[in-house]
Formats: C-alpha cells, structure tokens, sequence
C-alpha cells in the first residue's frame, strides 16, 4: 500500500487531490463523499483509498453551509458545571442518529449567556438547547421569537411561545434526600440553598416540605450557598461556627457539596460519623472514588434525549422522535403533572458513602 501523502502544495487536500490520486474526475469525487448513487462498488473504494492515502477530509461545515439548512442544534452550557458536562455528552448520543450537529458555546466568568447565545445564531443553527439559563424569561422570550428553543433544568411559571422545557422534579429530589436522611435517624438537617441559580427554589421548597411533613419544622435551616465549590465551603464554615451543629446536610448541588466536605475534612469533622453530606445531580462528580458523594440523581442522558426530541419536532413539524417520550418518560408527581410545553423527569437518590446514621 502506498504511503500516506500531502497534497502536492502541501496545503489541505481537495476533492482534485482526490480525483488525480484515484484517477478519476472530481465530479465523480464528489458524488462518492457525498454517498449519492453513480459510483461503483470498486469506484467507491478506490476513491476511498485515494482520499485516505492523501489525508483528504470532507469539509462538514462548508457543506452545511452550501445547503439550505444547517442541521446545527445549539448548545449553551456552563464551562464550570459537571452536570452539564453530563447533558452534552448525551445530547451528542441523541443528536446523531437524528441527522444533527452539534455547535457549542460555554457561558464562562468572562463570557455571560447572551454572548453565547449569539455565538450559536451566528453559526446558523436551528434550535437552541440551553442548559441550566439563568437569563430573564424576558430575554428567552426573544430568542424563541428567532428559533426553536429548549430550556434544560429550569422550571418556568408560565408557558412562552416557541420555548419548551425539559428539567427534573427538583423538589421531589429535595424531598427524597430529606426522607433518606431521616430514615438514617437524622432530625437536625441543614439545606444550603443555591440562591436563585435555576432549581434552586424548588429545592427549598421541597426541603421545607419534608420537613415540615417528618414533624422538623422547627429544625430547618437553610443557608446561603450557589452553584460552586466556594459557596459550599462559606457555608459549610458558618455550619461548623453554629451551635448546635447539624447532623446532616443537603446541598444545592454536587459542587456546593464537595465544597462542604473539603472545609469539614480540614477542620476534623468526619463524613458521615459527625455530619451527613447529600449532593444533587449525581455529576461524574460525585462518582469519584475519593468523593463518594451520596447525592440525588438527575437522568442526564433522558434529559438529553427529551431536549433533542423536542427541538427536533419543532424543526421537522412532525411528532417527536420515536421513544424521546414515552410515558415512563415523565414523571407525574403528586399533581404536579407536566404541561404540553413541559416534560418533568423523575429524580433518584444514589447512596453512596458520606451519609449514615447520626452518632
């Protein structure tokens, strides 16, 4: 076999690089990288091997962008949140087979969520899949006046035309670390609030409806806290200085929680023997042997596949793809049943090693 070659300039092989390396015309190139009928069996793989001699790639974008359509599904995420890290990766595994690229722009320190929104309309997608948008529902109003968009972790009050919504019942999960916790024998439970990240009051409000229904009302306690590793550790600080000190705590989320037990760690208090830790969304975070962080589930893959089902309905006009919604899809809890422009996923406590029976 022939050994792998530049194309004669040196510059970035062409479909002529190809035709003149198999011996054929360009047009012919062209229809076997774009698979259309015309070329023969042997045709096809003598251009084939031609085009892998010479390092030939076709250029995805560049062909997209000669069509009518982009076939391009926008992602907004955080660049700090392992949890969204999670939902990318399943919705690449739904965006695939449903013939859609995927386009990415991080929201980081530096860079707020209208810039990358922006970002993703300028590359001429279709649907936008926003992960976790903290941005007014005002401003996400606007962007469904352009395109299909799908908010991913987020409840909204009310519907907006042209926005639909996938998230998980947040405060059902709130209540089953809560029923965990005081099945283990704990009554003192702190909750370190996430302010008004998106999930963050229906966390509360769960947490405070367990509670309340284990007969705890007087016991609750809720702290100021956030989406990161630093806000779990202020609080965690004003939890040691407290008098007396809970037995147990749920954090927003499994940042906020790996936060608490680094400031526990370094101050002497063991995990679980002296307090209980519980995180939410059970990120690869929290699957780290050394973190071992008992937390409450978000489906991340069936998110994913319920946000690419929904764009992907909206931008073909048809029903949703077959089994992005089926009805153990959804969860239907205690009559907080989705509504048409909503699907609501079922959480799941996953215990693992920081909780335990109070001393």
């Amino acid at each position: 076999m022939p050994e792998p070659s530049a194309a004669p300039d040196g510059k970035r092989p062409t479909l002529a690089d190809v035709a003149a390396r198999a011996g054929v015309s360009t047009a012919l190139v062209s229809i076997v990288m774009r698979e259309a009928k015309g070329a023969s069996a042997a045709t096809r793989e003598r251009v084939l091997q031609a085009a892998r001699d010479i390092g030939y790639r076709p250029d995805a974008r560049a062909r997209l962008l000669r069509s009518q359509r982009s076939r391009l599904l926008g992602v907004q995420f955080g660049l700090q949140q392992p949890f969204h890290a999670d939902l990318v990766e399943g919705i690449y595994a739904a965006a695939e087979p449903a013939g859609y690229q995927i386009a990415l722009s991080a929201v980081a320190a530096g860079r707020g969520e209208q810039r990358a929104a922006e970002t993703l309309l300028a590359d001429r997608c279709e649907a936008l899949v926003l992960l976790g948008p903290q941005a007014p529902a005002a401003r996400l109003a606007e962007l469904a006046r352009q395109l299909p968009v799908v908010s991913v972790a987020r409840r909204l009050r009310s519907s907006i035309p042209g926005l639909e919504v996938v998230r998980t019942a947040d405060d059902e999960g709130a209540r089953q670390a809560v029923d965990h916790l005081v099945g283990l024998g704990h009554r003192d439970i702190a909750h370190v609030d996430g302010g008004r990240a998106p999930g963050a009051a229906d966390r509360r409000r769960g947490y405070r409806t367990a509670m309340n229904r284990h007969g705890l009302g007087e016991h609750i306690r809720v702290l100021p806290g956030g989406l990161t590793e630093e806000e779990g550790a202020s609080a965690a600080r004003g939890l040691l200085a407290a008098r007396p000190r809970p037995t147990a705590v749920l954090a927003f989320n499994d940042r906020c929680a790996t936060g608490v037990l680094d400031v526990f760690l370094r101050s002497g208090v063991t995990v679980p023997g002296d307090i209980s830790v519980v995180g939410f969304d059970d990120s690869h975070l929290a699957r780290l042997a050394h973190i071992d962080l008992t937390t409450v589930g978000q489906d991340s893959a069936r998110l994913a596949r319920l946000a690419v089902g929904r764009a992907v309905a909206r931008l073909e006009g048809a029903a949703r793809l077959e089994g992005a919604a089926r009805l153990e899809d959804v969860a239907r809890l205690e009559g907080e049943d989705a509504a048409a422009w909503e699907d609501v996923v079922a959480p799941r406590l996953v215990v693992r090693g920081t909780t335990g029976a109070p001393r």
